[in-house]
């Protein structure tokens, strides 16, 4: 694999980091004290340095170092969480994206350098870089499968010296079997007066990570250890992760510096556990240093091996996959191609091959379309940030609450969803969220919520955008939509169509422009993406209490299920979430004496239109013919059909370029005799209907 591959594989992984390592600070700024946040955010920053310094990404190591000292200080209980920090975090992960983009860019923009002050300054600590060659060969032993941490103790008897063996030697060759953390132990150590210069009275904790064996250590005390006291402990085999790490008390336990019966009385203490023991004099300060060095290497250990692994670890392009889905809809056209074969030569063993073949392709299908399924919770994530930040500026205290992020779509859905999103929930800020002067005079509470929500509807997801702001208000919106002619002076509105009026283009009720509204650009635009998703929305407000932006969105893009239509001998596909229902409909006898096309449809009057008309299509209409009718934005409307087959698995093609212009057409599908159906656009056609 080449350098530009493996470098490919970084900027994948760090994409997906620097996301979770802004929810991680975005929830650690409401929890300040909560030290598995400050793992989460500590690790993720850990693996960017780590692995950008390995890929070519120096200076993305530089800036992030001062950082991640400051984050290990702060989980070692040596520093505290403040805003400052946080908010210098949240900015470092911009800049790093900014690097990503560009491994040639140096952190040396004035916002950079700042954040390497800040939290070089706050760390206080200078770690010593690693040569190349040290780190080639320390990520070659993090690879290794069976990777082991020891706990070595070795106390050589006092008259060592004597026999002319220098027992740091020793300890230094076990360090150089692997990574090794050496704590040198002076509890033995007499007074000064009593001390014999000849005598060796410290002894030696090394907690050594290493693929060798037990007896490979033992190997280098065989001529000492018959007189020395030598203990080897594994500590830890890799087989948890780094959420699963021994604590200092346990640690303890296990070297038998304290009991289990004192462990469980001073747990009821509230200053920090080590501090305890050694005010208690339980333990000594150099045994807790041991300790804590111990749960420090192991944990360092894991981490960098979850790096290596990581990125070892074999990615799948998406362009792949949607290739895969491709073949996937060809062989749907494929099956039904073969099931129609076997129906018209009624040949039963070739009826038996299609069901099963059918059966096989469906589940495929299936399992293909799931592949592509994404949790919608990643892009909420996101907004998070956007609202903290936005509210900031406004001078509003807003708080974002998420529901159903585990809800999931496709992934080409989730893609083109991020921006309508962002438009819906800067107008919630802006327009919706009051200032916290003006809540508390209204009798709410000083902070606004807006609220995410995503559930599943049939084959549908429904996202709900909500406020506890001051709604809609629907006569500056009437007011204004009449002083720019959208509709007459006299013109009354049920609310419904008052709300639909702010999706007008160029329609804004801001005053004044400011860098997030008032030009009239969004709202038309949030529309137009919505509709291009085969999706409806809707609005609901109430004034002074908030409003509900309700968007219905299909799972996917690619396999739809529609209701097969023909009109003037030509097929043609309605989306099947849009069909309420079908009913027979004779022209003579429905006609209105108006003149208008309406019909009554179990006591509710319903308009419709002539698809025949819409798409010019040539020859005599049938006597009895077909309405389906459909809803769209909480409205029934009929479309008139010449007759209809049934539902049909539908696999969307685009028309191409020379057919873009085609209005009233969203794509088309090959049937199973290899003839095409055009994809009916529902939404363009309600709309120039309106």
């Amino acid at each position: 694999m080449s350098a530009d591959v493996h470098q490919e594989v970084f900027i994948q992984e760090a994409t997906e980091l620097l996301q979770e390592l802004e929810q991680s600070l975005l929830e650690l700024e409401d929890d300040t004290l909560n030290m598995d946040l400050v793992a989460r955010v500590f690790r993720a920053m850990h693996t960017i340095k780590g692995s950008g310094a390995m890929f070519g990404f120096e200076n993305i190591a530089a800036l992030v170092h001062s950082i991640e000292t400051a984050y290990d200080l702060v989980r070692n209980g040596k520093l505290d969480i403040t805003k400052p920090m946080l908010d210098y975090s949240l900015k470092s992960c911009d800049i790093i994206r900014e690097m990503l983009g560009d491994p040639s860019m140096k952190a040396d923009s004035p916002l950079a350098m700042e954040i390497v002050a800040f939290f070089s300054e706050a760390g206080g600590i200078k770690q010593p870089q690693q040569k190349p060659k040290e780190k080639e060969q320390e990520n070659k032993l993090l690879k290794s499968s069976n990777l082991k941490t020891y706990r070595v103790t070795f106390r050589a008897p006092q008259e060592i010296l004597l026999s002319g063996i220098n027992p740091e030697l020793l300890v230094k060759e076990v360090a150089e079997l692997g990574e090794a953390s050496i704590s040198a132990q002076t509890t033995y150590m007499p007074e000064l007066g009593e001390m014999e210069a000849e005598k060796c009275y410290t002894f030696w904790e090394i907690i050594l990570t290493t693929d060798k064996t037990e007896n490979d250590i033992r190997d280098i005390f065989i001529f000492v250890e018959d007189d020395s006291d030598l203990k080897i402990t594994l500590i830890d085999d890799f087989t948890g992760g780094s959420d699963n790490l021994k604590k200092i008390g346990e640690i303890l336990v296990e070297k038998g510096d304290i009991s289990q019966d004192a462990l469980m009385e001073l747990m009821q203490e509230r200053k920090m556990f080590g501090e305890i023991l050694v005010e208690k004099g339980l333990i000594s300060k150099e045994a807790l240093d041991s300790a804590l060095n111990e749960q420090l290497h192991v944990r360092q250990i894991r981490d960098q091996k979850a790096v290596v692994e990581n990125i070892s670890s074999v990615r799948v392009p998406s362009e792949k996959l949607d290739f895969l889905v491709d073949l996937v809809g060809e062989l749907v056209t494929v099956q039904a191609r073969l099931g129609q074969i076997a129906v018209q030569e009624n040949n039963q063993e070739m009826l038996k091959v299609a069901e099963e073949v059918e059966r096989l392709v469906w589940e495929l299908r299936d399992n293909t379309m799931s592949i592509r399924m994404l949790e919608i919770g990643s892009t909420f994530s996101k907004f998070k940030r956007l609202v903290r930040d936005l509210s900031a500026e406004l001078g509003k205290e807003i708080e974002l609450i998420v529901h159903g992020g585990e809800t999931e779509i496709d992934k080409t859905v989730i893609e083109k969803l991020g921006d309508p999103l962002v438009h819906l929930i800067r107008n919630s800020i802006d327009h919706g969220i009051e200032t916290p002067q003006e809540r508390v005079a209204a009798g709410k509470p000083a902070k606004g919520h807006i609220t995410l929500t995503a559930t599943h509807s049939g084959g549908s997801v429904l996202i709900e955008i909500s406020d506890d702001g001051k709604g809609i208000n629907k006569e500056a919106v009437l007011k204004k939509a009449r002083a720019n002619g959208i509709v007459s002076e006299t013109a009354e509105l049920p609310d419904k169509e008052v709300f639909e009026l702010i999706f007008a283009s160029g329609f804004s009720t801001a005053e004044t422009i400011s860098s997030v509204s008032g030009r009239g650009v969004g709202m038309d635009v949030v529309r137009r993406n919505i509709e291009s998703l085969r999706g409806t929305i809707d609005i609901t407000s109430t004034q002074g209490k908030g409003t509900t932006i309700t968007l219905k969105l299909p799972l996917t893009l690619a396999i739809i299920d529609g209701l097969l239509v023909v009109i003037g001998g030509q097929f043609y596909i309605i989306p099947l979430s849009l069909v309420n229902e079908c009913i027979e409909f004779n022209a003579a006898k429905n006609r209105s004496s108006s003149g208008r096309r309406i019909i009554m449809v179990r006591n509710e009057i319903v308009p419709y239109v002539f698809l025949r008309d819409f798409f010019q299509a040539e020859g005599e209409a049938p006597e009895i013919q077909q309405i389906v009718i459909i809803e769209i934005d909480g409205r029934r409307v009929g479309f008139v059909v010449d007759s209809v087959v049934g539902d049909h698995q539908t696999v969307i093609k685009s028309l191409g370029k020379a057919f873009k212009d085609i209005e009233c057409i969203s794509g088309a599908s090959v049937l199973g005799d290899g003839s095409v159906a055009l994809i009916v656009d529902v939404f363009k056609i309600y709309t120039e209907i309106e």
